[in-house]
């Protein structure tokens, strides 16, 4: 998407023009104007200078948000520029030099008439002189205003008149007729009149029009300041990068701008200091505070290899660190370029505001000339049809209309910002509240993705020390991951590794060597179990810890069992938590997996999934994802790499845990963390922007509906009902100061507290979400099953050495890495390998391919 700032735009009816103006050019796909930030996004073939054209003939201006100096693009220095609130100072100045004004031509107009204030004996006697005043008052505000003049005649010359228009046709109308009653007022005196000096003095309406043109800018001043806050989130993240890092340069350290850190380049970061640019950690520890881009208020550990981020804070130790990413590419830059471009795309709701938007400015005027003429039809004087009309022009306001959903939108954005979610989109973050079904990886999103150590069960006789001694020294050696479950485990325990000699890993079945010239042996049950005899007590439990989806591994010494160490993939912390208030929701939880089905279900009753489909490719999630949507909106939650083709299949993909690499393509939804409970603070917060948008655009909808008809005088003759064009002005000027000030509410919304959690209120497709659905297993296994007959090419292996879950894992990558190979089927507990080929594949490549992983191919039919 390439943007440009434009200028010029003063309501929603200019964004509506120019948007309609550049989808008009050849070559351009789509095209999304932001009235909120001046900005525009193009996509498509269509050069630089078509467009700028387009927008040019359309009456504003445009150009295109140019790389800063010394060649690095940098999201932040691009943005923060357009985000400056240049606005409020301008306004401010001509508010002030108004008021001092209007003032004074208050005191001569209102002050002698209504408080019998006291005038100078000249002005007093001479009404001529006193509507002179008035008028040269007057003038001068005008000209202090000259924008809505120049802006809004200018927009109605091009054929797309917009507020300023109607702000400056209401303020001349007035101005006009003033000036007219004042030369018939002075005809009057010197015809010596007095009657008729009288009457024209009561048709002056300057200090309408002066007070137009003030309330206007007050309502633009207030406006400007709100929306100044709503990318205050934005505008906080670009300034959390320094502007300065310290490099080596042979041998020296170096202070250098950040534009000048290249790819490469060695960085170092004392306590306290931010971290410039993305990188690894050369040298030194050190707990980084990565809040500012996670949201996570717990430091970080960060050693040798590990990789930092711009604008974190290094907080305790020295670190030498290699930049990896820098300019554009750094994550904080990425942050930042994804919350602007989904501020500049346009949510579905903002539609229909955009559709009233173009044609409301002329349906207004219209009425305030019908207005008029109804009136003067009635038998009213024509300065009462003129105040009608002129309330009509002032009162209405498109800007309320325009700015309801892409205020919203931007505020929504910037807490997500904040807490780690990031909406790539305006539509992602409208959508995502109406989910009705959550579709949720195994792997890395309920569980931790590494195994961990659960249990042990010593063998009687043996205690937990003796076990994990043995275990320590024998897996110590081991490449396989489940070894790394017990590593870790043991050194958490503080434990030293017992010396193991004449050590011996058999693949697939387990470890063997002597400890104190006693051996000792680990792996499966089949493995230990020819070497020794395993009681029944411990075989039983080993079935029960199977069930509960953990990995038994079995231990001997000697000529007795050590005991047992089980090993899984744990649930996190906050996954079953997460599950509760996803159904508490009304959302239906359903959990995809490659494991076998035991392993699957134990996992899905730890977390409170209502659904478990297991045994799941990450090339058939695309297809299951096809089958829940036919049950109602389903968003994909996975880690965003092997979950790709489903996240992209969705109605919303999710990638949890992208840490630094958020710029996923498949994903609409960034979670930089790993927490599940980062998707529900994402529906809560689609869900409270979307309120707020209804909320603004009904605020929007109703003030015109009760202002206009309140203005032309619709309710004069039944209540006697009457509004001044003063008091029209003010009602215009607060209208989208309340729209912008509601959506600032969303920076209080919770989203991280279920207690206030709703169910959906519109149904699923075939059934309400929340209800219990019919299973879907049945449909996923029709639907493989029609695939095999389809493809008829299948050959089974039978396979020796697999042990759990992992090896399982092991084999079928390498498989279907193969050219024609489109499935495999893999179980350990079988010694089985299932492979649907596209096309013909020799049993030589498949052997080889097994084998190169460390297991034996018994045979292929």
């Amino acid at each position: 998407m390439e943007q440009y700032t434009v200028t010029g735009m003063s309501c929603a009816a200019c964004s509506a023009r120019v948007e309609k103006a550049v989808s008009k050019v050849s070559g351009v796909t789509s095209c999304s104007v932001s009235l909120l930030t001046n900005s525009m996004g193009v996509e498509g073939a269509a050069s630089e200078q078509e467009i700028i054209k387009a927008v040019e003939e359309a009456g504003y201006g445009a150009a295109p948000k140019r790389e800063t100096s010394g060649g690095q693009k940098t999201a932040g220095k691009m943005e923060e520029d357009a985000l400056k609130d240049k606005e409020t100072p301008l306004l401010k100045r001509r508010l002030f030099a108004s008021l001092g004004f209007l003032l004074v031509l208050m005191y001569f107009s209102m002050g002698h008439m209504m408080w019998n204030w006291p005038l100078p004996s000249f002005l007093a006697k001479n009404h001529v002189a006193m509507g002179l005043l008035q008028l040269l008052l007057t003038g001068i505000i005008m000209v202090i205003n000259q924008k809505f003049f120049i802006s809004g005649f200018k927009s109605l010359f091009h054929k797309s008149p917009n507020m300023d228009t109607l702000v400056a046709l209401g303020s001349s109308a007035a101005f006009v007729y003033s000036t007219y009653a004042l030369f018939a007022m002075t005809d009057a005196q010197v015809k010596g009149n007095a009657a008729g000096v009288m009457a024209y003095m009561h048709e002056f309406y300057f200090e309408s029009a002066a007070m137009i043109l003030t309330l206007i800018t007050v309502g633009k001043m207030l406006e400007a300041k709100s929306k100044g806050k709503t990318t205050d989130a934005l505008k906080s993240l670009m300034k959390l990068s320094p502007k300065t890092a310290i490099i080596l340069r042979d041998g020296k350290e170096t202070e250098v701008s950040i534009e000048e850190v290249k790819k490469g380049d060695i960085f170092l970061v004392r306590p306290g200091e931010n971290i410039p640019v993305d990188g690894i950690v050369l040298e030194g520890n050190s707990a980084v505070n990565e809040a500012a881009l996670t949201g996570e208020s717990i430091p970080c550990d960060k050693t040798v290899g590990d990789t930092v981020s711009a604008a974190t804070t290094n907080q305790s130790g020295f670190l030498k660190c290699e930049a990896s990413r820098v300019g554009e590419d750094t994550t904080l830059s990425q942050i930042i370029q994804m919350v602007s471009d989904a501020a500049a795309t346009k949510a579905p709701i903002a539609k229909v505001a955009d559709k009233v938007s173009y044609v409301f400015v002329p349906a207004v005027i219209g009425i305030a000339v019908v207005t008029m003429i109804v009136w003067l039809l009635a038998g009213e004087t024509a300065g009462f049809a003129l105040a009608r009309s002129i309330s009509v022009l002032v009162i209405s306001c498109p800007c309320a209309l325009g700015l309801a959903t892409p205020v919203a939108i931007m505020v929504g954005n910037g807490v997500g910002a904040k807490n780690g979610i990031m909406f790539k989109t305006a539509v992602s973050l409208e959508e995502t509240g109406k989910v009705e079904i959550a579709a949720l990886d195994k792997t890395g999103t309920i569980t931790s993705g590494e195994p961990k150590v659960t249990d042990l069960i010593p063998a009687e006789g043996i205690t937990e020390e003796e076990l994990l001694l043995t275990a320590y020294g024998l897996e110590q050696k081991s490449e396989h991951p489940l070894a790394r479950a017990v590593l870790e485990y043991a050194k958490e325990q503080n434990i030293d590794a017992p010396q193991i000699e004449e050590f011996q890993a058999l693949p697939g079945n387990g470890l063997s060597g002597t400890w104190n010239q006693m051996p000792v042996w680990g792996g499966n049950y089949n493995f230990v179990s020819s070497k020794i005899h395993i009681p029944s007590n411990l075989k039983e439990r080993s079935q029960e810890l199977a069930e509960e989806g953990k990995t038994p591994l079995f231990f001997a010494k000697g000529d007795k069992m050590a005991g047992i160490i089980a090993v899984a993939d744990i649930i996190k912390e906050d996954s079953a938590q997460a599950v509760r208030e996803l159904k508490n929701m009304g959302i239906h939880v359903v959990m995809l997996t490659g494991d076998n089905e035991r392993t699957a279900n134990a996992i899905g009753r730890q977390a409170g999934v209502d659904e478990v489909i297991a045994g799941v490719l990450p090339d058939g999630k695309e297809n299951v994802i096809r089958t829940l949507q036919k049950k109602g909106r389903t968003a994909m939650v996975g880690d965003g790499i092997n979950d790709a083709p489903a996240l992209t299949r969705a109605d919303m993909g999710i990638a949890i845990g992208a840490g630094t690499d958020i710029a996923l393509d498949a994903a609409d939804i960034v979670l930089m963390k790993s927490r599940l409970s980062d998707v529900l603070a994402a529906i809560r917060l689609s869900r409270g922007t979307l309120k707020n948008i209804h909320e603004n655009l009904f605020w929007a909808f109703i003030y015109n509906i009760i202002g206009i008809p309140l203005a032309a005088g619709v309710w004069i003759p039944i209540f006697g009902w009457q509004l001044n064009p003063m008091f029209g002005a003010a009602a215009m000027s607060l209208s989208s100061f309340c729209v912008v000030t509601n959506a600032l509410r969303l920076n209080m919304l919770r989203i991280h507290d279920g207690s206030k959690d709703k169910l959906l209120k519109k149904p699923a497709k075939k059934q309400s979400a929340g209800r219990k659905m019919e299973p879907l297993n049945q449909e996923i296994i029709n639907q493989i099953e029609e695939t095999k007959e389809e493809l008829k090419m299948e050959k089974t292996m039978q396979i020796e050495g697999m042990m759990c879950g992992h090896c399982e894992a092991a084999v079928k990558k390498c498989l279907e890495a193969i050219s024609g190979v489109s499935e495999a089927a893999v179980s350990h507990e079988k010694g089985m390998a299932v492979v649907t080929m596209s096309q013909e594949v020799s049993n030589e490549v498949l052997t080889k391919a097994v084998e190169e992983k460390d297991y034996k191919v018994l045979s292929i039919q």
